[in-house]
């Protein structure tokens, strides 16, 4: 029997129920979640995992928020490169252009379909998605 390999993915909410709702849309398919609750910790968490393939950022969280968070992102060479999906309440315009400015891959509103949310970072991860996974 083959070991299935599981996608690190870093999920930085500081709505412990959004979080665990991601982490276990996620852990349906072949990923594996690490929760961060504020933007300072998912800044620890980055730094010292060395395996994370994605980050699910929510925009506003406390400490640092979810552009914060990215823009450190974007200062480390190993980091930078990393896709990256932002969460928000706030569906403002302004602060949709800045997370695509700092290179956010994807700028979700909440609330927003679990099942796109997961079709969408597995798309992003490079994992293949169940095959009655639809993104619209």
């Amino acid at each position: 029997m083959t070991e299935i390999q599981l996608t690190h993915a870093l999920v930085a909410d500081d709505e412990p129920h959004i979080g665990r709702i991601i982490k276990m849309k996620l852990e349906q398919g072949p990923f594996r979640v690490t929760l961060a609750y504020d933007g300072r910790e998912a800044l620890e968490v980055l730094r010292r995992e060395q395996d994370i393939a994605i980050v699910l950022l929510d925009l506003m969280m406390p400490y640092l928020s979810g552009l914060d968070v990215l823009a450190e992102m974007k200062k480390d060479e190993r980091l930078k490169h990393l896709p990256t999906i932002v969460l928000t309440a706030a569906g403002q315009e302004q602060q949709h252009r800045m997370a695509m400015d700092l290179g956010a891959s994807e700028f979700l509103t909440k609330p927003f379909s679990p099942k796109r949310l997961y079709a969408r970072t597995a798309e992003l991860a490079g994992v293949a998605t169940e095959p009655s996974a639809d993104a619209s």
